[in-house]
């Protein structure tokens, strides 16, 4: 790697003392869904493959990130990224310069039974897979492809590869709240680790509202209708979960309550999009393209320097819900 004999930024740290320990990258704004909190119905526009981040990008910020920057763990994530061909290859490529690293990715399984043993077999260590309802007719109108069957499959898929554990990401949204209870006892039938997680204005079509919001207590008071949930609190101080345990266990649910119980506090991740540009909130639009450092030459220091430049700007948190406003870009371009 460049510079080596150059002053090293030991932490990502922030202007309130929070060190970033946390990476997700993008590689894709594309997706084979239309999920109504994320997308919109046509989908985002494709961008043209020149102005996506390469495979060697990906892991020369990967190695800065960790090298440099004292990033613990990595997440690929999209828009969909097995969208992307070389998803295996980029996975193998981190694998092969950092083994110990935590690498995971995030996918809405669509398209994940043909490819999970390959993706394990690559060095992938985790996976989150999102699934917010097992009814079809829900899962079709929420995502507006009629795929529940395709991701029942890829979950089937990474279940026998032994990759675990395997967590599912459910949002919460108002037409599948009845339907969260058979969603929890369908992933402990099958050892799956369910969080559900509270809908966020990163929608493309700007409809959610914080007076349709469907809200934690809301959850727990649905499921406490069926099953008894014991709190367990958070079982990392940065992780964004609050556990629960599920009758006498040992199963657990997670849940998210991003907009009614703020965890900015403890924020500890970093983002960059597909097109390498770094976001240290979800919900700021203040960003710096990497990826224009990259490609003018710049050496670690550089990217390691600008990194840190526009992570010590990051806000103390985000706006209270009741005015909280949409950022420029949606989840989907972002990168979750």
């Amino acid at each position: 790697m460049a510079g080596t004999q150059a002053l090293r930024v030991a932490e990502l740290r922030d202007g309130f003392g929070r060190r970033a320990r946390d990476l997700r990258i993008s590689l894709t704004q594309d997706c084979t869904l239309r999920c109504r909190y994320c997308m919109p119905a046509h989908g985002l526009p494709s961008l043209p493959t020149p102005e996506l981040l390469t495979a060697e990008e990906v892991c020369r910020l990967v190695d800065v990130a960790v090298e440099r920057l004292g990033i613990a763990e990595v997440r690929l994530t999209g828009g969909e990224p097995l969208v992307r061909r070389d998803l295996e290859r980029i996975i193998a490529m981190i694998r092969a310069r950092h083994s110990e690293l935590p690498l995971a990715l995030t996918t809405n399984g669509v398209g994940l039974a043909h490819r999970a043993a390959d993706l394990v077999a690559a060095g992938l260590s985790r996976i989150n897979i999102s699934l917010d309802t097992v009814d079809r007719a829900a899962f079709a109108a929420l995502a507006r492809r009629d795929r529940l069957p395709d991701v029942i499959a890829g979950i089937d898929a990474i279940r026998a590869t032994g990759i675990g554990p395997v967590k599912i990401n459910a949002v919460l949204v108002p037409e599948t709240l009845s339907g969260a209870v058979d969603l929890l006892r369908w992933c402990i039938d099958r050892g799956l680790q369910l969080r559900f997680i509270e809908a966020m204005p990163l929608d493309a079509e700007e409809t959610w509202r914080p007076d349709t919001l469907v809200t934690a207590a809301d959850l727990l008071a649905e499921l406490g209708r069926h099953v008894a949930l014991t709190p367990l609190g958070r079982d990392d101080p940065g992780a964004p979960a609050e556990l629960w345990r599920v009758d006498d266990g040992p199963a657990t649910v997670g849940v998210i309550a991003s907009m009614t119980r703020s965890f900015c506090g403890t924020c500890d991740r970093t983002r960059i999009t597909a097109t390498g540009r770094v976001r240290p909130c979800l919900f700021s639009d203040d960003e710096l393209d990497l990826r224009a450092v990259l490609r003018a030459g710049g050496d670690d220091d550089a990217l390691a320097e600008a990194w840190q430049a526009v992570t010590a700007r990051k806000s103390a948190g985000h706006d209270p819900v009741a005015r909280l406003q949409h950022p420029r870009r949606s989840m989907g371009a972002i990168g979750g």
